[in-house]
């Protein structure tokens, strides 16, 4: 491997899994020398015939993700030495976290979290289904992390 940037990428949606998700690539950054990147999205929220309301709503979720990425670095700190990269935008998830893939190059690992029981989130149906269009031009390998885990599972196996 190069001198260049490794960086695991979680999907940080507030879950019980995107936090176990983000535990297992500070894990597994920590024992290759990589990086995290905690991403983020924000959907648009269709009130721009009341620019008031809506703004004031978009202020109110974003500062709702940075407080979410702010909470998830302390654990990612903890495990990894360092902070987390911060990276919230605003969209649809799959659309952002295809541009930004493509984007940032050093991201070398998507990590997800999955629900335990139940169906699953839209991003591991996407890529149960072959990913198409999820990642753009780029292919990376993808880390699904089971939610049914518990840390010390993901402590054994990282």
């Amino acid at each position: 491997m190069t001198d260049a940037v490794f960086k695991f990428l979680v999907v940080a949606d507030g879950s019980a899994e995107s936090r176990l998700a983000a535990y297992f690539a500070a894990r597994r950054a920590a024992k290759t020398n990589g990086k995290v990147s905690l991403f983020s999205v924000v959907e648009p929220l269709g009130f721009e015939h009341w620019l008031g309301v809506g703004e004031e709503m978009r202020r109110e979720a974003r500062e709702g993700a940075e407080r979410l990425m702010a909470d998830l670095a302390e654990e990612v700190s903890a495990e990894l030495g360092e902070p987390p990269e911060f990276v919230i935008r605003e969209g649809d998830l799959r659309v952002e976290l295809m541009h930004f893939i493509e984007e940032d190059t050093s991201i070398r690992i998507l990590v997800l979290g999955a629900a335990p029981g139940g169906a699953p989130g839209p991003l591991v149906s996407a890529i149960a289904r072959g990913g198409r269009g999820l990642f753009g031009k780029r292919a990376i390998p993808v880390t699904v992390v089971p939610g049914a885990m518990t840390r010390a599972d993901v402590r054994a196996v990282t």
